[in-house]
């Protein structure tokens, strides 16, 4: 194996830094080539592969070999024919990006690919051995850490494992929650680079980039263009949606998330909330809405009655609205009414 120039872990760190803030830049449908078809005859061990090798290329993707970046707390595991001492160990890249090993003492591994420590290795090893076979594999990704908050199913810290894209890694967060709002939110550290979209801007410390991006248009891929390369340490955010409240003589009283936009008409409210009961008085309805600088809520009228025959408008509610359809005395006592007399009839039905 013709071993590859070394690299230095400080330097390599710059690279992984430009690499991913240049790779950015580029719209996601050209970060990675296309798969070529799988051959299934190229993954049978060649005849003369030793089985470090073949264990080897079985557990890591050859793209994670070429193109992730070790850095400090990554495990790889080394399989080196005719080196038992460093052979199938876990070995951990420390906190100054250094991999200390038997027989070839320290290599700054921070910086490097798998592919590339492979050939530092045996370089080293050509002082023991005439031909050393090296294979690096990552047991545990750990450098590379993402932070995924908010609406989603699993969120928390994971590791990007290479290179992954704004939906890719919502995808390992679970995806977003029916209660997630519009839009998502990237923070970036500037050594990375700016988040490579419109409307990016710089935090006043003047330590992190920040942009957001409407969430349905990238989960769905109306703008391919947005999903854009994530880097280590980014933030992810995908708040909670606005609601609106819907109470009183409806099918299913409660909440109701503003997904879509900012706002949400009576009549779709009414609808998503099981339609209004036969009890409801359609024609006094009201909204119960906030106002900047005051305590109390003021009131807006809703007659339904009017709405669906056309006669006024299908109203908006703002976010944090309370709509509230109240029943009709009236109506109440015709329904308990006929209840009790349905009561007696079938009482009487039974016993007579």
């Amino acid at each position: 194996m013709k071993p590859k120039p070394r690299v230095v872990g400080k330097l390599g760190v710059v690279l992984l830094v430009l690499g991913c803030g240049a790779a950015a830049q580029e719209p996601a449908a050209n970060t990675a080539p296309p798969k070529p078809a799988v051959d299934t005859a190229s993954q049978q061990p060649a005849a003369n592969t030793t089985p470090a090798q073949t264990a080897a290329s079985m557990e890591q993707p050859d793209q994670s070999r070429k193109t992730y970046v070790l850095g400090p707390d990554d495990v790889v595991t080394i399989h080196a024919l005719n080196a038992p001492d460093m052979s199938d160990k876990p070995f951990r890249v420390d906190a100054d990006g250094e991999l200390k090993l038997p027989m070839v003492g320290r290599i700054p591994a921070g910086g490097l690919t798998p592919e590339q420590l492979e050939a530092e290795i045996s370089k080293r090893l050509k002082v023991y051995l005439e031909e050393p076979e090296v294979i690096v594999s990552i047991a545990q990704f750990k450098s590379q850490p993402v932070s995924i908050v908010g609406a989603v199913a699993q969120p928390g810290v994971h590791q990007l494992e290479g290179q992954k894209t704004l939906v890719e890694v919502l995808a390992a967060a679970g995806g977003p929650r029916p209660d997630a709002g519009p839009t998502v939110k990237i923070t970036r550290r500037l050594e990375y680079g700016r988040v490579p979209l419109p409307g990016a801007t710089d935090d006043p410390t003047h330590q992190f980039s920040i942009a957001e991006i409407n969430l349905k248009s990238v989960m769905e891929a109306k703008n391919p263009e947005y999903n854009i390369l994530i880097c280590p340490h980014d933030l992810i955010s995908v708040p909670r949606a606005e609601v609106v409240y819907v109470i009183g003589e409806v099918g299913h009283a409660g909440a109701l998330p503003l997904n879509e936009g900012a706002s949400l008409s009576v009549l779709e409210a009414v609808s998503s909330s099981g339609g209004m009961l036969r009890t409801a008085a359609i024609g006094n309805a009201r909204i119960l809405r906030t106002v900047p600088g005051q305590e109390k809520r003021v009131e807006v009228a809703v007659d339904f009655k009017k709405i669906m025959a056309g006669q006024s408008k299908d109203m908006p509610l703002l976010a944090g609205d309370i709509l509230v359809v109240p029943g009709s005395t009236g109506k109440h006592a015709v329904y308990r009414a006929l209840e009790a007399a349905i009561t007696i009839g079938t009482f009487a039905a039974v016993h007579y």
